[in-house]
């Protein structure tokens, strides 16, 4: 498969004022590397507060770098001008309430990107473009006089998807965008992402905190804690066979629908809370919660190395626990 994103050593850090000297750099995104495949969906999951959406939103620079390089299609642009690659790639929010100007009908909510971009040359074929992209997501034309606060969660989340689409983008990172909805209605936006990912080629990021839900849409899963990348690999590799302990005790909080599978399974129930990004702790960020730590891990943080095909883990006793 051709790559279409190469994400080398990237890292994403805040200043916080009023903070003592020497602690105040929040290291949201610390050095992380990856690489997205043309026409894949690579699901990035962890805990709230790992880094994940500061991440995707640092790879479409919305937030600037502090370091590292973003290649697009073999191309540095981690420095350019955006302007030409924000019709290849667009994001999907996570609050369907929150990322809808109010004051604007669902016409001009899709129709801002298509009049930045100049893609309609008159009124008419804007109105075409704006109905066609409604009825890809699932409403009708006669929906675009109207305001966001006449949809429901759901709707609103579809309208959100024909903006992105609206300047058919190659890549879209999707920030946790059924997170905010009913399960039911979960279902029925992950089945428009894909058919829309078969039906327009597209590649996505796809970000989540629901294992589950990665599961289903996503070919391979990168797993983050604490601005750090611990385990990547494909999806059936990474629940058959997960070599992190934190990617472990993930897997083992996804419930099963057989109650004796559920009754069976060992839960693991990790201590403590996500350590404080601004304080960091030193040698492997996992060290403080997990259970097999020892003193190599408290001093030295691990490197992500590849200990089978396609299968990266940053762990110092990857493979043995």
């Amino acid at each position: 498969m051709d790559k279409l994103l190469e994400i080398k050593n990237l890292k994403k850090y805040f200043v916080i004022k009023g903070e003592k000297s020497g602690h105040n750099m929040l290291r949201a995104v610390d050095d992380i590397s990856l690489d997205i495949f043309k026409g894949e969906t690579l699901g990035l999951v962890g805990e709230s507060g790992s880094g994940k959406t500061t991440a995707g939103r640092t790879l479409l620079r919305l937030y600037e770098p502090t370091g590292g390089q973003i290649i697009y299609n073999g191309k540095d642009i981690t420095k350019v001008n955006m302007q030409p690659y924000r019709r290849k790639m667009q994001y999907i929010f996570q609050d369907p309430y929150a990322s809808l100007n109010p004051r604007m009908t669902v016409g001009d909510i899709i129709g801002e990107p298509i009049d930045i971009h100049h893609l309609a040359h008159d009124k008419n074929e804007r109105k075409e473009h704006i109905a066609r992209l409604l009825d890809q997501v699932g409403l009708n034309s006669e929906q675009a006089t109207r305001y966001p606060h006449e949809f429901s969660g759901g709707q609103r989340q579809r309208i959100g998807i024909a903006r992105a689409l609206a300047v058919e983008p190659e890549f879209i990172v999707c920030d946790e965008p059924v997170s905010a909805l009913d399960v039911s209605i979960q279902a029925q936006i992950i089945n428009m992402l894909e058919k829309l990912q078969r039906d327009m080629g597209l590649t996505y990021l796809f970000i989540a905190h629901d294992l589950a839900v990665v599961k289903h849409i996503s070919q391979r899963i990168a797993v983050m804690y604490l601005g750090k990348i611990v385990e990547i690999t494909d999806t059936r590799e990474l629940h058959a066979h997960p070599l992190h302990p934190y990617t472990r005790a993930l897997l083992s909080a996804i419930p099963a629908f057989d109650p004796k599978i559920n009754r069976a399974r060992k839960r693991i129930i990790l201590e403590g809370e996500i350590p404080n990004p601004l304080t960091p702790p030193k040698g492997c960020v996992f060290s403080t919660r997990c259970p097999y730590a020892k003193e190599i891990c408290r001093e030295q943080g691990p490197a992500l190395k590849e200990l089978s095909a396609g299968h990266y883990v940053a762990c110092h006793f990857a493979g043995e626990i």
